[in-house]
Parts: structure tokens; C-alpha cells; sequence
């Protein structure tokens, strides 16, 4: 995607690499044009690429940019325990609710049928980021090889040092949610989950679990990390579901 003209501001304000992710969504308030993430800073699209994002509607009717968030160009590492990146340690589980459970080494899930989309992506620190390109293996096609149980209603993404994020199960069968090893045409840097991440692009990305080890199908709802932490239990951000 090619730069856009920036409007300027004030020098933007350094965050600590500490600094939690609530104290940081607060501090981005929605005339903010520069964001501090990770140490580094990062300035906001021009209002009118917002504002034609804002007008130009999805197929189901909704504005392509949700209310409160802001154009950036490209996605933003946004922290985490970082898991083993090397594919070659990379298992991921398909279990729960299933009849027949299995577990994909990284060549595994490269043998699965493989999907290549664009779409955007929502963070809660309330910036969006349009036309993100993303190849995975989708979350439908892992569950029909699992052979999911009519009792399963929920989706829970595992992943490194004990991260999980719940999901609807009807949210994640949608065509578009993937277990997804590459991003813009070449692997995921570490910083994006590396060998391997969830992507569920019609929620908050914390939604969107970063080196995946798991995908378990459940009957009840298992609220994750940052559900258990204040954060919204569904994540939709045309809603602006952001706290619970």
C-alpha cells in the first residue's frame, strides 16, 4: 500500500514498553494523529482516506472503517510472550469437542488446502489497517477434518505460555477466519505470531491469538486472557465492544 499525505501534529508522546494495553487505548483519543507503539512512532492516514473508508460500505452494509478507529499503512507488532518461531517446533493441536482429534506439524498445515485473502484488521488501540494480505489454512476446514460435535458452540485459540482467545463457533467458520503463516507474500515476522497465528479480521485483533498452538473446540464459553482482564468477551468493533 502506498504512503498517503499525513496531517502533523505535536511530537507524539513515548509510551513504555510496559505500559498496558488499557492505559495505552486511553491515551489514543480520536483526534490523535500519531500513534507510539513498541518504541517507535507511527502516523495516521489523512482524513480523507478515513473518511472514504468510513463512506464505502461492506457487503453486509457496514462501513468499511468501524467508528473510533484510524488508518494506519501496515500492522503493528502489539506484544506479547513471544512463542518459538521456527517451524519446525511448530504442533498445533485440533482437539475438544471433536470426533476425531489430530495435531499438524508445519508441513501438515502446509498440505492442507490453502487460502489467500485481503482484508482488514481491527486493533482495540484503535487503529485499522485495510487490504492486509494473509495465506492460512481456514478454521472451517480444520474443524471438518476434526469431525466437530453438534454440542460444540465455541472456539477457543491457544497459544504460547498459556494466551487463549474465545470465539462463537459460527464466528469462526466464517470463510475469512484462518490459521494464517504468511502475511503480505512472505512468512509472519516473529513479531506476528511466527510459524503461525489465528486471524479472525471481524474482530478486535487481540481475537486473533498470535503463535498458535491450539485450536479446541468447546461446549461452554472459556473467556481468554484479556476477557478475564476487563476486556469485552465478543470484541465487535463496529459495536466498539471494547470493554466488558
Amino acid at each position: 500500500m502506498s504512503h498517503t499525505p499525513v496531517r502533523r501534529a505535536a511530537a507524539p508522546a513515548r509510551l513504555h514498553p510496559s505500559m498496558q494495553r488499557r492505559t495505552f487505548l486511553r491515551a489514543v483519543s480520536a483526534g490523535t494523529v500519531v500513534m507510539a507503539l513498541g518504541g517507535g512512532a507511527y502516523v495516521l492516514a489523512d482524513s480523507e482516506d478515513e473518511e472514504r473508508a468510513r463512506a464505502t460500505l461492506r457487503p453486509d452494509g457496514r462501513p468499511r472503517l468501524p467508528p473510533g478507529q484510524h488508518l494506519l499503512q501496515r500492522l503493528r507488532p502489539m506484544g506479547g510472550d513471544q512463542g518459538d518461531p521456527s517451524p519446525g517446533g511448530f504442533r498445533l493441536q485440533v482437539h475438544g469437542e471433536v470426533d476425531s482429534p489430530y495435531t499438524l506439524d508445519f508441513e501438515g498445515l502446509r498440505a492442507m488446502p490453502q487460502v489467500e485473502q485481503e482484508c482488514d484488521v481491527h486493533c482495540v488501540t484503535k487503529w485499522t489497517v485495510l487490504g492486509a494480505h494473509f495465506t492460512g489454512v481456514r478454521v472451517a476446514d480444520l474443524a471438518e477434518r476434526a469431525r466437530v460435535r453438534p454440542g460444540a458452540h465455541y472456539v477457543i485459540f491457544e497459544a504460547a505460555y498459556g494466551y487463549t482467545a474465545n470465539v462463537p463457533l459460527h464466528e469462526a467458520l466464517a470463510p475469512s477466519v484462518l490459521v494464517a503463516h504468511r502475511h503480505e507474500g512472505t512468512p509472519l515476522a516473529r513479531a506476528h505470531g511466527a510459524p503461525a497465528r489465528a486471524l479472525v479480521p471481524d474482530l478486535y485483533f487481540w481475537k486473533s491469538a498470535k503463535w498458535l498452538t491450539g485450536v479446541r473446540f468447546a461446549r461452554e464459553d472459556a473467556p481468554g486472557y484479556w476477557e478475564t482482564r476487563g476486556y469485552h468477551n465478543h470484541a465487535d468493533p463496529w459495536k466498539e465492544e471494547r470493554y466488558g
